[in-house]
């Protein structure tokens, strides 16, 4: 380690020109990555709805299709509008009532069902066909194109457009996320720290590697809006640890006296990469455990993080401390007293009364659990966004003047008889909340032969080896009701063709919440099973990984908890990857309270002794710690109009301030409490006397005050 230093020392001014010039190739694979703005894309390509979906672009060549609502106007007016949407690139058809007859015919010759179904007084409804899949490019720019063709008076709704306006609201306020993430992490950074120009070097360092890290996303293709969301706030809160620890190790060398900066760096270098890789690995762990989900929006959050903290260690024991060294002499002008001061008192505190401190653990983990188990959850994305929306505005007039929330689209033999499919189209309009089926068989009838079918209606519902119906339900998408009609919808069609399926978003949305229902518990076990194997081997004992991984999901249980009692009802994701994240990010603070009690004991200190030595080494370390990642997230949960974003910041925030509040007033507490087990479980820990004295303690700093007593 000390060689790698020394030749990072002495090639300080190369590592700066290098990371510099990496900035550019970096940055040309953070513009060229495809971003995913569909939360359903994710879902297993192997799932009945996800064929479906494959089907509908590979036979009927769409993928998605949007109603357009259009009040006020001429039928002249909507049929010549019909015909401008229609010639829009990626727009596959558009239905309309001039799709089934002539204009010449009055509108009310209609069958009085299907005349509702597509009219409410002077509204009337087209559907829009794209020939590509919900969230492709060609998709969202043909959204665009439509909304700049159509007036006031139409409305887009469906899927797609809540897409692309959730690309634009993400894209509009992700670079607003950064800058209040930098700004709030100075202010706590230059609170807390001896500096006010070193924490701006921290974040240099930091947004450099952020910059590498979401530059190399191009390798995996795409990455979810999410993702590029969160990735550079998480990235700034989880690894400024890393580059706090590089700085007081090496003020701690300077103040030896005994060597000169340059040397000083190299140690410091040395040190942080001894105590920063066992750090790192366990929330690169914890990253790692939502590759194991089904639904790949894990694994997309999880290889991203992944690879951002390990390429935040590399930077900060190269270019920080380059950057440090080149500017020595303007950071030395800028120090000033930390304005965190040293609470000896209250370590005191804590430490001698344990037995308050585990009787309060017992009083948090009941309510806390129970909440952490009942805290609700909701699968409908667009339901939280800002209800000024095109989109939301439209789907709302949707359900308004047509009482229609979604649609499902059933794919069905086309060699069905007609007589069959007459029937079942009769079973799935007697289904609770079906509003209407249309298909060739519901809107032309059977007295019409073939031939007389215009063929864009034809080929729009019915390919060489499918008929394509649409099922329009009054249910909202994720509600408990159109789960349940998916599923009896599913099982009359299955009655009458085997392979029948049936595609939408409700479907997906169904499927999407018996997944990750799946996915939580296996998340939780491999983040859990993985971090305490990791602390397993680096303290060498088998009951210290139940303590600490123990501490930290009391932790987790009061942050997950607390929604239940509020009354807040939080993003599906969030109940799956807030525990890991919190485990993985915050175990460390654990992690540096028990590596310093660990050399206590072994240097013969009594268990009291070393619990309170412990507690003041690590206090200040893990404070500046948790405000930071609290800073880096707090702001974002306060503004964000996505509120999948802000929960998940908004958690993130509070977690790490909870997980500051346990480890500080718990942990001594469980280290004094099992040390005779942590003792005869773990390797060269401490020996343990069966029998002890009363023991003493005295404050280090004042050999003749005692200050706890047993």
């Amino acid at each position: 380690m000390k060689k790698f230093a020394n030749a990072v020392v002495r090639s300080r001014v190369m590592i700066v020109i290098i990371s510099l010039l990496l900035l550019i190739p970096s940055v040309i694979g953070y513009l060229k990555t495809k971003v995913n703005y569909d939360i359903l894309y994710y879902l297993p390509d192997e799932i009945e709805t996800m064929v479906g979906q494959d089907i509908l672009v590979d036979q009927f060549g769409t993928g998605a299709f949007s109603f357009l609502i259009v009040e006020g106007m001429d039928e002249r007016d909507v049929s010549n509008l019909k015909e401008k949407v229609k010639q829009v690139d990626g727009v596959s058809d558009v239905i309309w009532y001039d799709s089934i007859a002539d204009l010449s015919i009055p509108m009310t010759m209609l069958p009085d069902d299907l005349y509702k179904a597509f009219n409410n007084g002077d509204c009337t409804m087209m559907a829009v066909i794209f020939s590509d899949t919900t969230s492709a490019d060609r998709t969202m720019k043909a959204i665009g194109e439509i909304r700049k063709i159509c007036t006031k008076q139409c409305f887009l709704s469906g899927m797609s457009a809540v897409v692309v306006d959730t690309k634009n609201l993400s894209d509009k306020e992700t670079p607003l996320y950064v800058l209040i993430a930098v700004v709030l992490a100075m202010l706590v950074l230059g609170v807390t720290m001896d500096s006010f120009l070193a924490p701006v070097f921290f974040l240099i360092g930091i947004g450099m590697s952020i910059i590498y890290n979401l530059g190399s996303n191009i390798v995996l293709g795409e990455i979810s809006y999410i993702t590029q969301a969160l990735t550079a706030v998480l990235q700034l809160g989880v690894t400024m640890d890393y580059s706090i620890f590089l700085w007081h190790s090496y003020e701690e060398h300077l103040k030896d006296g005994s060597v000169d900066r340059k040397e000083a760096m190299a140690s410091a270098i040395a040190d942080t990469i001894t105590s920063v890789v066992g750090s790192s690995i366990t929330t690169i762990a914890g990253f790692v455990a939502l590759c194991f989900m089904s639904f790949s929006l894990g694994m997309d959050l999880g290889i991203v993080m992944a690879k951002g903290v390990l390429i935040g260690v590399i930077s900060c024991v190269t270019i920080l401390p380059s950057m440090l060294l080149l500017c020595d002499g303007a950071i030395r002008k800028t120090g000033h007293r930390p304005l965190l001061p040293d609470l000896p008192k209250l370590s005191a505190f804590i430490v001698k009364h344990k037995w308050i401190f585990a009787v309060l653990f017992i009083a948090l983990l009941i309510p806390a659990f129970y909440g952490y188990q009942r805290t609700g959850v909701y699968y409908n994305l667009d339901s939280t966004l800002p209800k000024d929306l095109p989109s939301i505005i439209a789907n709302e007039k949707l359900d308004e003047n047509f009482d229609m929330n979604c649609t499902h689209m059933l794919l069905c033999d086309v060699d069905l008889p007609q007589d069959q499919t007459n029937r079942m189209i009769e079973e799935i309009r007697s289904v609770d909340g079906v509003k209407d089926v249309l298909g060739l068989d519901s809107i032309v009838g059977p007295m019409v032969p073939s031939d007389m079918i215009p063929e864009e209606l034809k080929s729009a519902l019915q390919s060489d080896e499918y008929k394509l119906m649409l099922i329009l339900s009054e249910y909202k998408v994720a509600s408990e009701e159109v789960n349940n009609q998916c599923d009896e919808l599913g099982q009359i069609a299955k009655r009458y063709d085997p392979k029948a399926m049936l595609v939408g978003e409700a479907p997906c949305t169904r499927d999407l919440i018996r997944i990750t229902d799946h996915d939580f518990a296996t998340v939780s076990e491999v983040s859990i099973g993985a971090i305490f194997v990791i602390i397993l081997f680096v303290f060498k004992s088998l009951s210290l990984p139940l303590v600490l991984v123990g501490v930290i999901e009391l932790a987790i249980f009061i942050n997950m908890g607390i929604p239940y009692y509020t009354g807040t009802v939080l993003p599906f994701v969030a109940s799956i990857v807030i525990g890991t994240i919190q485990l993985g990010s915050t175990v460390d603070y654990a992690i540096l309270m028990t590596t310093r009690y660990k050399q206590e004991r072994g240097a013969g200190k009594d268990r009291k002794e070393a619990a309170l030595i412990a507690h003041q080494a690590s206090m200040k370390s893990i404070v500046v710690s948790a405000l930071s990642f609290f800073a880096a997230t707090f702001g974002v949960g306060l503004v964000s109009n996505i509120d999948m974003i802000g929960s998940l910041c908004t958690l993130m925030a509070r977690g790490a301030l909870i997980s500051m509040f346990i480890v500080l007033t718990m942990l001594p507490t469980m280290l004094q409490l099992f040390d005779p087990l942590i003792c005869v479980t773990s390797w060269k820990f401490a020996p343990y006397t069966l029998f002890h004295k009363k023991e003493t303690v005295k404050h280090r700093t004042d050999p003749g005050k005692t200050v706890l007593k047993a």
